[in-house]
């Protein structure tokens, strides 16, 4: 024990030495730092660090941690890309169907996603104006048809027959062609009025009308 009279030897600063064992605030700050589990750790096949390293080695990593880092990486990369597609592709709808404002003419409308009509199936909607109805149809896996849904004779509701390629008219026993709208069959003589399609990805946009004669 020390008396308060004695001279007391001053303690050695270093952090390791016999006189500062056991207080409070010596032990080294590297003590405490997080172990790396073995499975977690990036070593290129030659040994040298990662910023040594060629470029295609980030791009192609092999083990888990660069890996799972790449996968993310790419995963944000499309999410971005998609993104500003998709807006990009917002403002040029927009921008088409201003200027078919300015000339008179319909807009650009979205009618179904790809998975939203399966292969046989039909789909009513009404373009340009709620006043027109019109059918969409899938006659095959990458091929869709829209036509007015009246009846070039005296403008009844016509109905498709996909299973056999053609256009019914119930009123007076029309037919047209599936593939073309043009008549094959009973009183009408021209064909129906096509609608422009517009397939962007996996979305189905409505983007004209053609009225024919032949």
């Amino acid at each position: 024990m020390v008396m308060p009279d004695q001279e007391r030897e001053p303690l050695d600063i270093r952090i390791d030495s016999e006189g500062r064992e056991g207080l409070t605030g010596t032990t080294p700050a590297n003590m405490y730092r997080p172990l790396h589990d073995a499975d977690q750790v990036t070593i290129a096949p030659d040994w040298r660090p990662m910023e040594e390293q060629p470029a295609w080695r980030t791009d192609f990593p092999i083990d888990w941690p660069q890996d799972h880092y790449v996968e993310r990486r790419e995963f944000m990369k499309f999410v971005v890309l998609t993104s500003v597609a998709f807006t990009v592709g917002q403002f040029w709808i927009a921008a088409q169907n201003w200027w078919r404002r300015r000339r008179g003419g319909p807009e650009i409308v979205q009618l179904a996603s790809v998975d939203d009509v399966p292969i046989g199936a039909t789909r009513i909607f009404a373009y340009p104006t709620e006043h027109d109805p019109c059918v969409l149809v899938r006659s095959a896996e990458r091929t869709f048809v829209a036509y007015s849904q009246k009846c070039t004779h005296l403008s009844c509701a016509v109905l498709p027959r996909v299973e056999e390629g053609v256009i019914h008219c119930p009123c007076h026993e029309g037919i047209f062609d599936l593939a073309s709208s043009h008549p094959i069959a009973g009183p009408p003589r021209r064909p129906l009025s096509r609608v422009r399609l517009d397939i962007r990805g996996d979305r189905i946009f409505a983007a004209g009308i053609e009225e024919r004669t032949v």
